[in-house]
């Protein structure tokens, strides 16, 4: 037996992925040909389908009829994915550099939520965000908001959502990342002056402050001139005290490994999310999930839904390769390897 694989050295690689492949095979190219093929179809279940390549209309038409929604989700899912960055790599930061022996207890505060049902963490998050929940509640109760004030049906709510749901996959990869990164690096980066980043940190740091609230206000519909010159403020200080030339030099690129893969994690998920938009959004605020689920559960449209689906795998598999083409995936796994 040894001396046959030795012979055919090709058979072990090949049995290890066999199983992959086949449950690849079985449970995604094969459904995904026959969704392709029902985007071709016309007719409805009453009457039956019939497959015809005239019918490729239905990819123009689903997209000029849908445009507003595609536009919609890849904006929702762009802001959650930064909101997500934002968040979740000071966290990773601190769990790797700060954490010390709660590290273990830290990442499984961050995994705890998989422990309960998706659909009951989204529903408890409209529970949070109605007008008479523990946020809005005492607040609306004392004056500091409006009563006409809410925040579920709106475009923060669902990004909101979204931004929890996968907070876990953006943490998780940038952990590791850092977690490799050699302290010695930083110490001989720090030992060669590299000190405060002072005086780009002031203006990175208030141009990031300014966009984000600035999105805010408009999301809000709020004077986002205000909330951008107090996002830049805050912005400007933050990053002139916290943000060091080590840091920006060393430790933020040996780790874009993980925000490459984190922002895949997130981005791709999210853009298809529907859960999100149905139970904290409301009807201007649907995405192409939404619209995609209508036409196959509640229209029994399948060619409609399967052209939609299509569009958007082509969409999200260009989004992919210009973002692995920006951030320059080969000299992501060079930086990893020499970390």
């Amino acid at each position: 037996m040894g001396s046959f694989l030795k012979r055919h050295h090709w058979i072990a690689p090949l049995a290890l992925l066999a199983p992959g492949l086949i449950w690849l095979l079985a449970f995604y190219l094969y459904p995904a040909f026959q969704m392709f093929m029902a985007s071709f179809w016309s007719g409805s279940l009453a009457t039956g389908f019939t497959f015809s390549l005239s019918n490729w209309v239905n990819y123009p038409d689903s997209v000029s009829t849908y445009a507003p929604v595609y536009l919609r989700s890849i904006l929702y899912a762009v802001a959650a994915t930064v909101t997500t960055f934002l968040i979740a790599y000071p966290l990773a930061y601190t769990i790797a550099f700060k954490g010390g022996r709660y590290k273990n207890l830290l990442l499984f505060l961050v995994v705890a939520p998989f422990f309960t049902s998706f659909l009951l963490r989204t529903i408890a998050w409209k529970i949070i965000l109605s007008d008479s929940g523990p946020v809005l509640g005492p607040l609306k109760g004392i004056g500091l908001v409006p009563e006409q004030f809410h925040i579920l049906a709106s475009p923060m709510a669902v990004i909101a959502g979204i931004t929890y749901a996968f907070l876990p996959f953006m943490t998780l990869p940038i952990y590791v990342a850092l977690e490799k990164v050699d302290h010695r690096l930083v110490e001989a980066a720090k030992d060669l002056y590299a000190g405060p980043w002072r005086p780009m940190g002031a203006v990175v740091g208030a141009t990031v402050g300014g966009v984000l609230m600035a999105a805010l206000g408009f999301a809000f519909n709020a004077d986002p001139i205000i909330l951008a010159i107090v996002g830049a403020a805050v912005g400007a200080v933050l990053f002139h005290f916290r943000v060091s030339e080590s840091f920006v030099r060393v430790t933020f690129p040996l780790s874009m490994s993980g925000v490459f893969a984190g922002g895949l994690l997130t981005f791709i998920p999210a853009i298809g999310d529907y859960v999100n938009a149905e139970l904290l959004g409301g009807p201007n605020t649907s995405m192409i999930g939404n619209v995609i689920q209508a036409k196959f559960l509640t229209e029994n449209d399948y060619p409609s839904a399967s052209a939609l689906s299509f569009v958007m795998m082509f969409g999200v598999l260009i989004v992919v390769l210009a973002y692995a083409r920006i951030l320059g995936t080969e000299e992501l796994s060079a930086a990893a390897a020499r970390a």
